[in-house]
């Protein structure tokens, strides 16, 4: 029996869903949750989606029928033991919950986790993974297309489709092959149409997006013999004096790794409690493993730092000098 049928199994046995994702959702959280729901709406299942973070301006076009809902712990606590399954999409570790973790990890429901990271915490034995998937979406979609659960229609090759898109840098970066543009080629069959979703999610920003990019590129710096590490700084007040949020420093980080020298961009981001750090690297340098040095984790090329308990200004001296130090690597560790 394969993975797929064990998955198969779980869902078509029993009858209720709660289904979430990581904090500060993105778009293959996103649309990998409403792809899951609309599997479940064809099965007849009854189903609730739970996430931490409320959904990201331009990623609302996904959730037609506003199923998402941001926690509550009055609303939302008993629900966690009332249904049959919890679904966790997209991330691999309960912490990314934050608040929910306590009651995801004691609920007795059947757990599952469809996620294409590295390092699972291994909270459920019915993990379906792998780090050789693009996106989480691209799990959904060749799960549906093995097993045949339901049919494909235009419904499920959105979400599926804005998933794929943003997690492969819009079809460039490494894990896009002949196989991630063939499926492409099958959602777009089914009624998708590429500027469409690339519209919705990057040309329909706020004003306040754009000042704050300005003032992210404002603390720009290179460090390093050639300027192989780039370095953004994004503060509290930043986000206050430009009337934006976090979610609208998606892809600035982006910015950096276009620049010709860097090796390694980080971008660090003040929050209420701590600071957020984004990794991202060129080649075979594994920044998972230099977030790892500090809690966090990931992919070879992106990975996430969260940290509470210390400042900002602190640890940014450090963290640089070991991207300088992992600048000289190159796929070693």
């Amino acid at each position: 029996m394969s993975k797929y049928s064990e998955l198969e199994n779980i869902i078509r046995n029993n009858s209720s869903f709660l289904i979430t994702t990581h904090v500060n959702p993105d778009a293959d959280a996103i649309g990998s949750e409403i792809a899951f729901v609309e599997m479940l709406k064809k099965l007849g299942k009854s189903f609730h989606v739970i996430n931490y973070s409320e959904t990201p301006y331009y990623l609302e076009f996904l959730d037609k029928e506003n199923v998402i809902q941001k926690y509550s712990p009055e609303l939302h606590n008993q629900l966690f033991n009332s249904v049959d399954v919890i679904a966790a999409l997209d991330f691999n570790n309960l912490k990314r919950t934050v608040k929910m973790e306590e009651f995801i990890r004691n609920s007795k429901a059947v757990k599952i986790c469809i996620d294409h990271h590295q390092e699972p915490e291994y909270f459920t034995a019915n993990y379906f993974n792998g780090t050789d998937y693009c996106a989480t979406g691209h799990i959904i979609y060749n799960f549906i297309k093995e097993t045949g659960i339901v049919e494909f229609d235009y419904n499920l090759a959105l979400p599926i489709y804005a998933a794929i898109m943003t997690d492969t840098g819009s079809f460039r970066f490494d894990r896009t092959n002949a196989e991630v543009h063939n499926i492409a080629a099958h959602l777009i069959n089914l009624g998708v149409i590429p500027i469409e979703v690339y519209t919705q999610i990057y040309d329909q920003n706020d004003a306040g997006k754009l000042k704050l990019l300005g003032d992210a590129l404002h603390s720009l710096k290179l460090y390093g013999e050639n300027g192989e590490v780039a370095v953004m700084i994004i503060r509290n007040s930043d986000f206050s004096k430009n009337l934006a949020s976090e979610t609208d420093t998606d892809g600035f980080i982006n910015i950096c790794m276009s620049i010709k020298s860097v090796k390694i961009a980080l971008k660090f981001l003040e929050v209420r409690e701590g600071f957020k750090v984004s990794l991202r690297s060129k080649g075979k340098i594994p920044v998972n493993y230099l977030a790892s040095e500090f809690g966090g984790g990931g992919h070879q090329n992106a990975a996430g730092i969260r940290i509470r308990d210390k400042q900002m200004d602190e640890l940014i001296p450090t963290l640089i000098q070991k991207a300088i130090s992992y600048t000289k690597l190159d796929g070693e560790k």
